[in-house]
């Protein structure tokens, strides 16, 4: 059963995603991946959100950068918004994640951060996992 759900808006967006899992996978947290756009893709992207065991869900979208704002209106779980430095340096899918309506907030990271999107969930993860916190402090305590 995965820990966090990662959902990217596109394939293309990979090389942002690819630092997320590889933060994860160095904590040991088990988690999915799945590629689904809000705006072609919404009954998958529903059908993700409805059916994960995940505790976490990470969203990666560019552009309007939409993916993020649907997921957090469909579950109380926490989601974690990445931008995507697609067009206009990444501000536009920055703003579209940061600018959430009252009640529907989504965490955003820094344009790109596929990294800092794992330590938050990790953090998450760790408020109920003694283990996962020592293991974080540890991680810290080297850099």
């Amino acid at each position: 059963m995965e820990r966090v759900l990662i959902l990217s808006g596109s394939k293309s967006d990979e090389k942002v995603y690819e630092k997320t899992v590889k933060t994860l996978g160095e904590f040991g947290i088990k988690y999915k991946l799945e590629i689904a756009s809000a705006h072609r893709n919404l009954e998958l992207v529903e059908k993700f959100v409805k059916e994960t065991s995940a505790e976490v869900i990470i969203a990666v979208a560019g552009l309007s950068a939409a993916l993020p704002g649907v997921v957090a209106s469909k579950t109380t779980k926490p989601v974690i918004g990445v931008p995507v430095n697609v067009k206009l340096d990444g501000l536009d899918a920055l703003l579209s994640i940061m600018q959430m309506p009252p009640g529907v907030p989504v965490a955003t990271v820094g344009i790109d951060n596929g990294k800092n999107a794992a330590l938050l969930a990790i953090q998450i993860l760790a408020l109920n996992d003694e283990e996962l916190a020592k293991k974080l402090k540890e991680a810290r305590s080297k850099k």
